[in-house]
């Protein structure tokens, strides 16, 4: 059975750090007991252990605070998945280990996912469309580094898409460019694409 501070702590990580009305907010912890259904124990337990993770600031006298994500936040968080992405892609083709049909299938889900109640899931799947490459590598320290990524990649990818009107399109035609590549065999026009996909995320957050 899941533990209080469990639930508290997916809660908090999967939906209210990736809620863009949340950034720059306090966490009300009795609204938030309320909503999951535990006491207030679990929820400043969960809030320790995000403040571990530099995810939230707690406040002496004050409580939980989400910080907007910062401009340093936002380049050092694309710079690990750029390397990490482009290596991926590379020893995934060396492999000849190239997930095509998984990351075929996030694309296009993602497609299907059109409205502003949808953005959270379009960026679960564009997270699902990233981590299917990186998985596909067999090398577990480098997975687990990349997942310990997650919660701050949903939460700038949802970011970004209320930023730009046409962040969305902009996203779907970045991973073809991503997919076609790598189905190709081509390395280079695969990590080309991943990294104009990533800096054109990155500058849209970065012009806010």
């Amino acid at each position: 059975m899941t533990s209080g501070r469990q639930l508290a702590y997916e809660h908090l990580k999967e939906t209210v750090l990736s809620d863009p009305a949340m950034q720059g907010q306090f966490v009300n912890e009795q609204a938030l007991a309320d909503a999951i259904g535990v006491s207030r124990t679990p929820i400043r337990e969960a809030l320790l252990l995000l403040a571990a993770e530099e995810l939230v600031q707690l406040v002496p006298k004050r409580g939980a605070y989400i910080a907007p994500v910062s401009g340093r936040e936002i380049r050092e968080l694309f710079e690990v998945r750029g390397m990490i992405e482009c290596y991926a892609a590379g020893r995934a083709l060396e492999l000849g280990a190239v997930p095509v049909e998984a990351m075929r299938a996030e694309l296009e889900q993602q497609r299907e996912l059109r409205g502003d109640d949808d953005a959270r899931k379009f960026i679960d799947r564009d997270n699902r469309f990233h981590a299917a490459l990186v998985h596909a590598v067999s090398n577990g320290m480098l997975a687990k580094s990349y997942d310990g990524l997650r919660a701050r990649q949903v939460r700038a990818g949802v970011v970004a898409l209320f930023c730009a009107v046409d962040r969305r399109e902009a996203v779907l035609a970045e991973h073809q460019a991503i997919l076609d590549a790598l189905a190709s065999g081509d390395r280079e026009a695969a990590t080309s694409a991943i990294r104009a996909h990533l800096d054109a995320t990155q500058q849209v957050l970065l012009n806010g």
